[in-house]
C-alpha cells in the first residue's frame, strides 16, 4: 500500500462521512459484543444491544471503557479475535499498574499504517522523502507506528528510536532527513545538542517536524519552529485506540489535529457526569473505533481535555490542542493547575528556557509550589531577575496561585528521552493529582 494523495473521504460531505460512520459503528459494536466477553457483559449490564444503535446519537446509551477495564482483562482478555489471528501485540509501560495490552490483526496494521501515512501527507510529507523516527521502538506504539506509516507513504525511514542525543544530531547532519517524528520535549533536547556542538539547527535538512505523545502548547510550537526553521505539526494518538495517527494537523492551517473520522468516532463529555457535550465545548475526549478487528474499543475515556471543532483543511472535524489531562491536573490549594499553563508562561519570558520542573511540597497545612526553570544562554542577571518576577506575576494572574521561581543554569535540569516528566510531588501524604472539575 502506498498513499499517493488525498483519500476521497477526507473531503467528502458531512452527510457522506456520517453515513459511513453509522454503518461502521454498527459493525464495530456487533463485533465487540460477539467477540469480546468483557463487552458483552458491559452491554448486558447497561441494558443495551448493538441493534439499539439507530443513529450516531444512540452511541451515548452505551457504556464507557476505561484503562482499568483493559488492565482488569490483562493480558489478552480484551481481544475480539482468536490469538492465531494476531499480527502484533503492543503494551503501555505499566508504570502506574499493570500494562494495558493491545493487539492488531494484519488488517489492523495496514489500517494503522494508512492513517499515519495520511497524517504525514497532511503534514506536508511526500513519497521519496527521508523520515527520521526518534520515537521509542518496542512495546510503545510510537516508533513502529511512525515507521510503518512513513513506509506506507513511500518514504525512506531512519529508525533511530529515542535516546543517544549526540548520535541523533550526527545522523540528522549526515543522513539529511526531510522530516523528524519525536516528542516535542525531546526535540528541545536535540536542540540543546545542536547548540552544544556549535551547529546551526536552522541550517539542518529538516523542513517538517511531526510531534506528539504529550501535550504541547502553541508557544512551544513557535519556539521549535523558530529554532529549526521548520513547520511543526501535531499528531495525536494513543495505544488503546490505535497508536499515533488517530488525528493529525494539516500543515496549511496548523489549527488543531484533524480526526480521521472514517476510522475513529469522537465524542467530548463532561468528565464528571459523562454527558455528551456539543461541539465547541471543553471536556474529556472519548473515542470509539470503527474499523479495528483485534481489539475494537467502545467509548474509550482518554482523559485528554479538548473540544471538537469544525473541519477546515479537511471536511472531518478537528480537535483543539490538548490543554492537559484530567489525570495530570494538579489541585493546589483548591485550584486546578495544568503543567501546560506553566509552560506557556515560561515561553513568554525571553531570558528563560523551556526546560522546567514543578516541585510540590506541604511543609505545614498549605501546599507550596516551586518552579525550577533554566535560563537561556548568554542572558544576564538583570534580565533573568526581571523574567523571574514576570513569570511569578503571570502565573498568579492566570492561575491564582503564588509560586517560588528558582532560575537554574543552562543544562542543569533533567532532559526528556521521550515523554517529559514535569512534576515532582514531595507532599506527605501526596495530594490527589487527579481531579474531575475542569
Amino acid at each position: 500500500m502506498q498513499l499517493r494523495g488525498l483519500d476521497p473521504i477526507e473531503t467528502a460531505s458531512r452527510d457522506e462521512i456520517e453515513t459511513l460512520q453509522l454503518q461502521r459503528l454498527k459493525d464495530s459494536l456487533t463485533h465487540a459484543y460477539t467477540g469480546n466477553p468483557c463487552y458483552r457483559a458491559k452491554f448486558d449490564a447497561a441494558g443495551v444491544h448493538p441493534d439499539d444503535l439507530l443513529s450516531l446519537a444512540d452511541l451515548a446509551r452505551f457504556p464507557f471503557t476505561t484503562k482499568a477495564d483493559l488492565r482488569d482483562a490483562y493480558p489478552f482478555n480484551f481481544f475480539a479475535v482468536p490469538q492465531d489471528r494476531l499480527a502484533r501485540i503492543h503494551a503501555s509501560s505499566g508504570t502506574t499498574g499493570k500494562p494495558t495490552v493491545v493487539g492488531y490483526t494484519r488488517k489492523d496494521i495496514d489500517t494503522w499504517a494508512g492513517v499515519v501515512a495520511r497524517s504525514l501527507y497532511a503534514a506536508g510529507c511526500r513519497a521519496g522523502m527521508k523520515v527520521h523516527v526518534a520515537y521509542g521502538y518496542g512495546l510503545f506504539t510510537g516508533g513502529l507506528g511512525a515507521h510503518y506509516g512513513a513506509e506506507a507513504l513511500g518514504c525512506a525511514v531512519i529508525p533511530m528510536s529515542g535516546g543517544q542525543t549526540e548520535k541523533q544530531v550526527q545522523l540528522i547532519e549526515d543522513f539529511r532527513p526531510d522530516l523528524i517524528m519525536v516528542t516535542p520535549s525531546y526535540m528541545l533536547a536535540i536542540l540543546d545538542e545542536f547548540q552544544r556542538q556549535g551547529l546551526d539547527p536552522r541550517a539542518s535538512s529538516l523542513g517538517i517536524g511531526v510531534f506528539g505523545a504529550e501535550p504541547w502548547t502553541n508557544a512551544m510550537r513557535g519556539e521549535i519552529e523558530q529554532a529549526f526553521a521548520i513547520d511543526a505539526v501535531d499528531i495525536y494518538g494513543l495505544s488503546e485506540v490505535m497508536g499515533p495517527g488517530v488525528a493529525s494537523e494539516c500543515v496549511e492551517a496548523k489549527d488543531g489535529p484533524t480526526i480521521w473520522e472514517d476510522h475513529f468516532y469522537p465524542e467530548v463529555i463532561d468528565p464528571v457526569t459523562g454527558e455528551v457535550l456539543p461541539d465547541g465545548s471543553l471536556g474529556e475526549l472519548v473515542f470509539t473505533s470503527l474499523t479495528k478487528e483485534a481489539m475494537p474499543i467502545v467509548r474509550y475515556r482518554t482523559r485528554d481535555l479538548t473540544r471538537l471543532l469544525p473541519g477546515t483543511s479537511r471536511t472531518m472535524r478537528r480537535m483543539d490542542k490538548i490543554t492537559g489531562r484530567s489525570d495530570d491536573m494538579l489541585i493546589i490549594r483548591g485550584v486546578n493547575v495544568f503543567p501546560s499553563q506553566i509552560e506557556e508562561q515560561i515561553l513568554g519570558c525571553a531570558a528563560l528556557a523551556p526546560h522546567f520542573q514543578i516541585e510540590l511540597t506541604r511543609p505545614g497545612r498549605m501546599d507550596q509550589v516551586r518552579i525550577l526553570v533554566e535560563c537561556r544562554p548568554d542572558t544576564n542577571e538583570p534580565a533573568q531577575s526581571s523574567d523571574r518576577l514576570k513569570l511569578a506575576e503571570g502565573i498568579k494572574n492566570l492561575i491564582g496561585i503564588t509560586v517560588d521561581i528558582q532560575i537554574r543554569p543552562e543544562g542543569t535540569l533533567p532532559r526528556s528521552q521521550g515523554k517529559a516528566s514535569r512534576v515532582v510531588d514531595f507532599r506527605e501524604p501526596a495530594a490527589e493529582l487527579q481531579g474531575n472539575a475542569l
